[in-house]
């Protein structure tokens, strides 16, 4: 086994912890914020429980995707997690919703910030230095509360930690001892790997949430009453089959600069038209990338889709770990 090889699978084997600094979060208060909220996205946040967590969507009235969230509850409030580039202006189109509705929505994301943390004992790590020995659930998209923070529990051995600014120092110089400090791109790997789509700027407007599979991921409740675009989601969920859909793929550094979101797909069957979009990609460590892809079905079923021009990089499709066949 070569040396580079052998560093592989050991950086495979740690717990790694990185600053999401291109997450930002937004608060919503006040009496009336679950109704607000419920009325907006494609979602349940009514029913939400005190330890649960949820992907949600906010809809154009043609059904696409404005952004994408994580939301869960800090005490009477919600907290809503979304692509950092899309903050401020989302924050103006929420506030275009309140007409006499009592909800107060402020950038949260100067007074907390968001640490994924990931890896074989990343839950042994967070039960014993942050937890008091207390163990994590078992069960995914649940929220527990810690000491001037919560921990979400994403997935199999995939968390974000939320902490208030002030304790971040603190908290760190805990963790620091059995965590490695990673980058952005190593959390994007994971968050492709779980097949996990995120709206950002480039991407706004253009997918519904059937074509990022956000109903299979649990991102959409079809037996809750109209929100933005809830006619055209259902529509397509009941009365025809979903033309295209998110695929996870592989292509090598014959490209050579980490392709942007939204990045134009092609295939044989679409000749110089464009047939789908990045969005988003990551390097791997063995000199390659992967992406999450939107193109048509039809198109991953030929097997033959390149990045960027019609004989651009060949991606290789590869399976996610859940289905929507």
């Amino acid at each position: 086994m070569s040396q580079n090889m052998m560093n592989s699978l050991m950086e495979c084997a740690q717990t790694q912890l990185v600053a999401l600094s291109d997450m930002g979060l937004i608060r919503v208060a006040g009496k009336d914020a679950a109704a607000f909220l419920h009325s907006l996205l494609t979602n349940d946040v009514t029913g939400l429980p005190p330890d649960g967590v949820r992907h949600g969507a906010l809809c154009n009235a043609m059904g696409r995707m404005v952004a994408s969230f994580l939301y869960w509850r800090d005490g009477d409030d919600y907290l809503l997690q979304v692509s950092a580039d899309i903050l401020p202006t989302l924050l103006k189109r929420l506030s275009l919703y309140l007409l006499r509705a009592q909800v107060r929505l402020t950038d949260e994301s100067q007074s907390r910030v968001a640490y994924g943390l990931f890896g074989p004992q990343a839950g042994q790590a967070l039960s014993t230095t942050l937890l008091a020995g207390s163990s994590l659930p078992d069960t995914a998209m649940t929220v527990v509360a810690m000491e001037h923070g919560q921990v979400l529990v994403l997935g199999e051995n995939r968390y974000q930690i939320v902490l208030n600014l002030a304790v971040v120092d603190a908290v760190l110089q805990r963790l620091e001892s059995q965590v490695k400090e990673a980058d952005l791109a190593a959390w994007h790997l994971v968050e492709i790997r779980a097949g996990m789509p995120r709206i950002t700027q480039a991407t706004q407007e253009s997918f519904t949430p059937q074509m990022v599979n956000f109903e299979v991921i649990g991102g959409v409740n079809f037996k809750k009453g109209c929100y933005p675009g809830q006619e055209i989601v259902a529509r397509t969920q009941y009365l025809g089959r979903v033309k295209r859909r998110m695929y996870r793929a592989a292509f090598d550094t014959a490209h050579t600069e980490l392709p942007i979101a939204g990045a134009a797909l092609f295939a044989p069957e679409t000749g110089e038209q464009v047939c789908g979009n990045l969005i988003c990609a990551a390097p791997t460590r063995q000199d390659g990338y992967e992406a999450l892809a939107v193109i048509p079905t039809s198109c991953a079923e030929a097997g033959e889709v390149r990045l960027g021009a019609p004989n651009g990089p060949r991606l290789s499709l590869l399976p996610l770990p859940y289905s929507f066949a």
